[in-house]
């Protein structure tokens, strides 16, 4: 950590460096990969990602039958032949992120009465929201003495007024990487962290490179201006 950064006026959130963020980096797919793991068993017993199809995993390198595999884990909803009777079908990769509660009055229920917010926009829904993310999972402490904590809340550092709802996520060795990467909790939060970015803007890399042919046009028709005009005007006095 090399800094800190205001999320509000009372609580410092450190900041982190992340391999993603620069003008010409792209994400780190085995961190994505990894992130996702997290995502898969830990995050989305509580949370979706609606806003995301099953086969938006092939970004991080999953093959087509590995996409199938994930989404068959998962069941849908569907009218069959126009009647008003739902069926339930195991999603196919064209089908969206399904949700872990009917309802939003079911997610409330399982949650003493807290909705738990869907995950796809979390990053661009919080300012600094890369570090904020980061620093909440990793921010849940002992209750200090004299703080009055509320029943059926949680103590967390980075949360503002430090009362939140969610129980703490992560522990470390949550999962096994694949990789072999240590599952650390610091590497859980960054790797969880990372695919909660790539969920939020999955189309970045794809703007980076056309930011960059762009650049690179813009360099070269510029050039080509200047030759012009030097060759136009070399003989006017």
């Amino acid at each position: 950590m090399s800094g800190e950064s205001a999320v509000d006026e009372h609580i410092n959130i450190p900041h982190h460096s992340w391999s993603h963020t620069g003008p010409f980096d792209n994400f780190d797919k085995a961190a994505l990969r990894r992130g996702f793991l997290i995502f898969q068993n830990v995050c989305s017993t509580c949370h979706g990602i609606q806003r995301l199809a099953y086969r938006n995993l092939a970004d991080l390198g999953y093959s087509e039958n590995k996409i199938k595999s994930i989404a068959s884990e998962a069941k849908v909803l569907y009218n069959k032949n126009g009647g008003l009777e739902l069926y339930e079908r195991p999603a196919l990769p064209s089908d969206k992120f399904t949700s872990p509660f009917p309802n939003e009055q079911a997610a409330r229920d399982a949650n003493g009465g807290s909705l738990p917010p869907d995950l796809s926009l979390i990053i661009k829904a919080r300012p600094n929201g890369l570090d904020y993310v980061r620093a909440l999972l990793l921010g849940y402490e002992s209750t200090p003495m004299k703080f009055n904590l509320m029943s059926g809340l949680h103590y967390n550092t980075y949360f503002p007024g430090h009362q939140i709802a969610m129980p703490q996520p992560l522990y470390g060795d949550d999962v096994t990487f694949e990789d072999g990467t240590p599952s650390s909790i610091e590497q859980e939060a960054e790797d969880v962290v990372t695919f909660l970015a790539w969920a939020a803007m999955p189309e970045m890399e794809e703007r980076k490179r056309i930011g960059v042919i762009t650049m690179i046009f813009l360099v070269i028709f510029t050039l080509l201006l200047y030759a012009t005009k030097r060759r136009i005007w070399k003989n006017v006095k």
